[in-house]
């Protein structure tokens, strides 16, 4: 998940005038015999490349709530403009690497070059696997889960913003018939999403189209106090974005299928297994080979699975870990009855988390967070929890939404782990502090890193049990569970995408280590099998957050204080585990 505008941070000149003179001045060197051209100005460079992305990617500066955020347009998805994008990536990395770090001596802009020399890095190399050509995901990557949600924070109180919103979903058609235009062209270069996913999609678009009209995420966006709004809406659903979804969806069923690839591991498109490790790269922000993140996976299993044998035979006289998860799934007694029983018991977690908040965290957000259930022709494949964070000038909270399908096949053991993980002391705690802080730079602001960003979800979890937040031993087997399930990514995702297991392999691996239901762990696997590495990046975000706390405590000893810890860990917004590490070595040596 990746989240324009030049803000005067009251200490340099205008980033636009030193990109242009830093830029002017490479031109006029750029001669036989000339000096070697003077590297850009590191902030301004940061500036541009924000200003750009957010050009590119209109619709991630309005999710990722910049308040210069373009709410008129939908990202141009061309291929002429993928193609410029990624020339783009590959000329700023060039600008970066003229840059040397220990040139810059204000801290905060060395922890924004830090931040923009990573992440294009990263990029650059994820560029290997062309996402763009066989994006067809049923997951959040998706158009239709970024679009919907997209809609349902598009501001619409005002006839101006109605007519920026009608603007900019007038453009979903045209957007479609492109979309079949460069998945067109993945198949002619060897490129193709798996059969599953293709398959779910469809399945999604049928559930679109056989959707009242008042029920379109593009339609619901209307409030109940303008009838006229809503009419524009239905018209343009009826005969605009209807008829484009049905050609995307049969252009999938009837030419897209029969060539979509058998096999879900990303080894069997082009470049696939230098892909898959640039993936891993790209999002827990590591260097790391797929054996090794396999082998750190079973090993953190076991472990998990000795804590789950105590709490096993301290509450429920058994330890037989297997059995016990299973009739945690499965047992009445343990599962819901109710859809409104799922969402209550999550506002209840969410509340309970954050009034305990101020006793561990000095730094604490003004936004709240709301939960609200997955819109239904989307819940079927969604994921148990996903949070979208708040807009940066309050005019909205952030947003949890919660899986309630089947809520009788849906464990009590797992709810409350999820909803620490995705708002307090998770997601929306370490999303919010870095937007409310205006002296740090876009990039920190609104730009995720999923090493440090699922990384601090994951350690949120069990820091939410020493908070005491967890309601029971059920709850804390949740916990258990839940971190299991971040061990097993480990496993299956590398398993799925390098080491030749089959979809039904990684499944089995989910049910038999994992609290999940069927239904979750398929919807986990295909997710896994649409944007292979980024279910690494939890668990080894998380363990390189618990190394630095352990090398804090040793290091202070009794003066050791868990809020100044947090609020060091967050306080700069994501960066990449690497500089985490070197922030935390500082300043537990006192530097």
């Amino acid at each position: 998940m990746t989240k324009p505008h030049n803000e005067s941070r009251g200490r340099r000149p205008s980033s636009v005038l030193l990109l242009s003179a830093a830029l002017l001045g490479a031109a006029a060197c750029d001669r036989p015999g000339d000096a070697a051209p003077a590297p850009p100005d590191p902030l301004a460079l940061a500036d541009s490349f924000v200003a750009d992305y957010f050009a590119q990617f209109p619709h991630t500066a309005s999710l990722s709530g910049a308040s210069a955020a373009d709410w008129s347009r939908l990202p141009d998805n061309s291929l002429d403009a993928w193609d410029r994008w990624r020339r783009k990536e590959r000329d700023y990395l060039g600008q970066a690497r003229r840059i040397h770090p220990g040139s810059i001596d204000d801290p905060a802009a060395r922890v924004t070059f830090g931040f923009l020399r990573s992440w294009l890095e990263n990029a650059v190399a994820w560029q290997a696997c062309r996402m763009e050509l066989w994006n067809v995901s049923p997951t959040y990557t998706g158009w239709i889960s970024e679009f919907s949600l997209l809609a349902s924070v598009q501001p619409v109180s005002t006839e101006a913003e109605r007519l920026t919103a009608l603007r900019r979903f007038s453009q979903l058609p045209g957007w479609l018939d492109r979309e079949i235009e460069t998945l067109r062209e993945g198949l002619r270069l060897g490129y193709s999403a798996p059969r599953v996913n293709v398959e779910t999609v469809i399945g999604q678009m049928d559930d679109l189209l056989e959707a009242d009209v008042g029920d379109s995420p593009f339609v619901r966006m209307a409030p109940d106090d303008a009838p006229d709004f809503r009419a524009s809406l239905e018209e343009l659903e009826v005969e605009q974005i209807r008829p484009a979804i049905r050609r995307y969806r049969d252009f999938l069923a009837v030419e897209y299928l029969p060539r979509a690839r058998e096999a879900v591991g990303v080894s069997a498109n082009p470049d696939g297994e230098v892909c898959y490790r640039a993936a891993i790269r790209y999002h827990a922000t590591v260097d790391i080979s797929p054996e090794e993140v396999h082998e750190i996976g079973l090993r953190e299993m076991a472990t998990i699975h000795a804590e789950m044998r105590r709490i096993g035979e301290r509450s429920f006289g058994t330890d037989d870990v297997p059995a016990l998860l299973q009739t945690l799934k499965t047992d009445p007694r343990y599962l819901f009855r109710t859809r409104q029983e799922i969402v209550e018991r999550a506002e209840a977690a969410v509340a309970r988390a954050r009034a305990a908040v101020p006793e561990w965290f000095g730094i604490v957000p003004r936004a709240e967070v709301v939960v609200r259930p997955y819109p239904p022709f989307q819940e079927q494949s969604a994921p148990g929890g996903f949070y979208n964070p708040p807009a940066e000038d309050g005019s909205r909270p952030g947003i949890y939404l919660i899986n309630t399908y089947q809520p009788e096949t849906q464990p009590i053991a797992g709810l409350e782990s999820t909803a620490f993980h995705e708002t307090y002391p998770g997601h929306h705690l370490q999303g919010a502090i870095a937007l409310e802080r205006p002296d740090l730079h876009p990039l920190s602001r609104y730009f995720y890193l999923s090493g440090f960003g699922e990384g601090w979800g994951l350690y949120s979890e069990r820091l939410a049990d020493e908070m005491g937040l967890y309601s029971s031993d059920v709850d804390r087997m949740g916990m258990l569970s839940a971190e299991a399930h971040r061990a097993a990514r480990l496993v299956v995702d590398t398993g799925l995408h390098a080491l030749g297991w089959t979809r039904r392999q990684a499944i089995d691996y989910l049910l038999a280590n994992t609290a999940l239901s069927e239904p979750l762990a398929t919807a986990e696997i295909d997710r896994y099998i649409a944007v292979p590495g980024q279910a690494t990046s939890y668990m080894l975000g998380a363990l390189e957050i618990r190394r630095l706390r352990r090398l804090a405590e040793a290091r202070f000893g009794a003066d050791f204080d868990i809020r100044s810890f947090h609020d060091r860990v967050l306080e700069d917004g994501p960066v990449p585990l690497s500089m985490l590490a070197e922030k935390i070595e500082r300043w537990s040596q006192g530097r």
